[in-house]
C-alpha cells in the first residue's frame, strides 16, 4: 500500500523584546552568557504572591505577525494556565493560551507566485519561555534566565506532504518574522525552533492517521532529516503490519533517528482553565490599523517589486531580499548607481558574488562591514570606465573590505589601472608578435582563433594592466595588416 505522509508545523519563536512576557526583566539575546539565575525575578520564579503582566510589546509583535500571515486577529483573547510538571517550569504551569488565542486562520505562501502554493495557518498565540536544564557529571541543574521570556506559537494546519514542503514553509517563515522585527532567526541560539507532527495515511483517503511529534528542532537541517525519518520510519512500521504508537519523540543528531521520548498529551492532559490573574486580552480595530501601519513592506513583494523594476534575475532577489540588511544595502547601491548608469543586475551580480564570499569568508554582516554602497559603486565605475579590468576590481573590492579606503586611492597604490595607451599596447603587441611567428602564421592561414592567446600573451607581458578589449583590437589590426601586405 501506497501512504501519504501529511505534516503539521509548530514553530516556537522568542518574540524580539527588551523584556520578559510577564515581568520587567530584561530578555539577553544569549542567557547562557549571563551568570545563571540572575535575569530573574520574584514572578518569573513563580514566588508566592507574585502577580504576572503581560508585556504589551510582545502584544504588538504578536498582532504584526498574525496580520503579516493574513490572519484575523481576536478582540478579545485569554490566557490560559497549561498544566504540566517538569523542573524547567517554576510554576508547575505556563502562562499560554488555548481556547481564544490571539489570532486564527491565516495562511503563508511558499513562493512569490500569489496564485501558488499555500500552507494554513490555525493559530497564533503568545506564551512563555521555559528554564534551561543543563545536564553534567550526574547533576540536573536549572537556569532560569529564560524563564518567561516571550514566545510567539505558530501552528499550521497539517497540509504539507513532503520534507521539500516543510522547508520552504519554515524557511519563508523565519524570513518574514526577519523582516517584522519580531524573531531574529537565530537557530544555533534557540530563537527558532520548531516541532513537526507527522502521520501517515492511504494514499487516497482523507482521514488522519495517528500522529507522533519530533519536538525542539532547532536547525534548517535537523526539521528535514528529521522529517524525511519519520516517513520512512512509519512506512516501515505500516508496512510491516505494525501501529504507530501517538508519542512524543526526540532527534538524535548524531544517529540521525527519533527516538521516544513520552506518550503524546492531549489537551485535557493539561488542564487548561483561564489564567485568573491576567484578565482578557483586547487589542481594537484601532490598535490593530496603528500597527498594521508600520509593517515594512515584507520580502515576498519586495522580491516582485524587483524583478518588475529592476529587471533582475528571481534568484538574485531571493538572494538579495533574504534579510531587511541585505535588502537595504542593494537598494541603496540602486539608488546610487543611478547617475553612473550601472545596471541593477550587475550591482546583484557583484553583491551576490564577490562580496558575499567575502563576508562568508570572514563570518561578518553587510551592516558592519567596509564596503559601503558608495565605494561598491565608484569601484564599478571605475571598471565601467576601464580604468581597471574585472580582475583588478576584485582585487580592489577585498581591499575596501579590508581597509575602506576609496577605490581610486587603492588602483593608485597599488598600480592596478588598466593600460590603454594605444603607443605602449603597440609596444607589448609588436613583441608578442615578434617572440611568436608560429601562431603568427596560424592565424594568416586562416586560424583565427589564436587570437584569443595572442590577446593573453599581452595580458601576460603587461602584468594584467592592459586593456583586454582594446588589445583584441589592436592585435586584430596589426595581424591583418600582415595577412594584407
Amino acid at each position: 500500500m501506497n501512504y501519504e505522509a501529511v505534516i503539521g508545523l509548530e514553530v516556537h519563536a522568542q518574540v524580539h523584546t527588551r523584556t520578559k512576557m510577564y515581568c520587567g526583566c530584561p530578555v539577553v539575546e544569549d542567557t547562557g552568557d549571563l551568570p545563571p539565575n540572575t535575569c530573574v525575578c520574584p514572578v518569573c520564579l513563580a514566588l508566592p504572591g507574585a502577580l504576572p503582566v503581560v508585556n504589551r510589546h510582545a502584544v504588538a509583535y504578536g498582532v504584526a505577525a498574525a496580520l503579516a500571515l493574513n490572519c484575523t486577529v481576536h478582540a478579545t483573547s485569554i490566557f490560559a494556565r497549561k498544566s504540566y510538571f517538569y523542573p524547567d517550569l517554576p510554576k508547575g504551569y505556563q502562562i499560554s493560551q488555548y481556547a481564544h488565542p490571539l489570532a486564527t486562520d491565516g495562511y503563508l505562501l511558499l513562493s512569490d507566485d500569489l496564485t501558488g502554493e499555500r500552507v494554513g495557518i490555525t493559530r497564533v498565540h503568545l506564551e512563555e519561555d521555559t528554564a534551561k536544564l543543563y545536564h553534567r557529571e550526574g547533576q540536573d541543574l536549572v537556569d532560569f534566565n529564560r524563564a518567561g521570556v516571550p514566545l510567539l506559537e505558530i501552528v499550521s494546519e497539517p497540509e504539507m506532504h513532503t520534507a521539500e514542503q516543510v522547508l520552504a514553509y519554515a524557511t519563508a517563515l523565519r524570513e518574514l518574522l526577519i523582516y517584522l522585527g519580531v524573531n531574529t532567526g537565530d537557530l544555533e541560539k534557540g530563537m527558532l525552533r520548531f516541532e513537526a507532527n507527522i502521520s501517515l495515511r492511504p494514499e487516497g483517503t482523507t482521514a488522519l492517521g495517528t500522529r507522533t511529534e519530533i519536538k525542539n528542532l532547532n536547525s534548517f537541517r535537523a526539521l528535514t532529516r528529521a522529517v524525511e525519518y519519520e516517513i520512512t520510519r512509519q512506512q516501515e512500521v505500516l508496512a510491516a503490519g505494525g501501529r504507530i504508537a501517538q508519542e512524543t519523540l526526540g532527534w538524535d543528531e548524531g544517529r540521525e533517528q527519533t527516538y521516544p521520548q513520552r506518550s503524546k498529551e492531549h489537551a485535557h492532559d493539561y488542564r487548561y482553565f483561564p489564567e485568573p490573574d491576567i484578565p482578557p486580552l483586547h487589542v481594537d480595530l484601532a490598535w490593530q490599523q496603528e500597527i498594521a501601519a508600520t509593517l515594512p513592506e515584507l520580502p515576498q513583494a519586495r522580491r516582485q517589486r524587483w524583478i518588475a523594476e529592476y529587471g533582475i534575475r528571481s534568484y538574485d532577489a531571493a538572494l538579495l531580499a533574504a534579510t531587511p540588511a541585505i535588502a537595504a544595502y542593494f537598494e541603496a547601491a540602486v539608488a546610487l548607481a543611478e547617475a553612473t548608469g550601472l545596471s541593477p543586475q550587475e550591482l546583484a551580480n557583484w553583491i551576490t558574488g564577490e562580496l558575499f564570499r567575502l563576508l562568508n569568508e570572514h563570518d561578518q554582516a553587510i551592516d558592519t562591514q567596509r564596503v559601503t554602497p558608495r565605494l561598491l559603486c565608484e569601484l564599478l565605475g571605475l571598471c565601467q570606465q576601464k580604468i581597471i579590468s574585472v580582475t583588478a576590481a576584485k582585487t580592489v573590492l577585498a581591499e575596501i573590505f579590508h581597509t575602506g579606503d576609496a577605490p581610486q586611492a587603492i588602483v593608485e597604490r597599488l598600480g592596478l589601472a588598466q593600460l590603454s595607451d594605444a603607443d605602449a599596447l603597440t609596444t607589448i603587441i609588436m613583441e608578442v608578435l615578434s617572440a611568436n611567428p608560429q601562431q603568427v602564421a596560424q592565424y594568416l592561414d586562416g586560424k583565427e582563433a589564436v587570437l584569443g592567446w595572442f590577446v593573453g600573451q599581452v595580458m601576460g607581458r603587461s602584468r594584467g594592466k592592459a586593456n583586454p578589449t582594446q588589445a583584441h583590437q589592436l592585435l586584430q589590426q596589426h595581424l591583418e595588416q600582415r595577412r594584407s601586405s
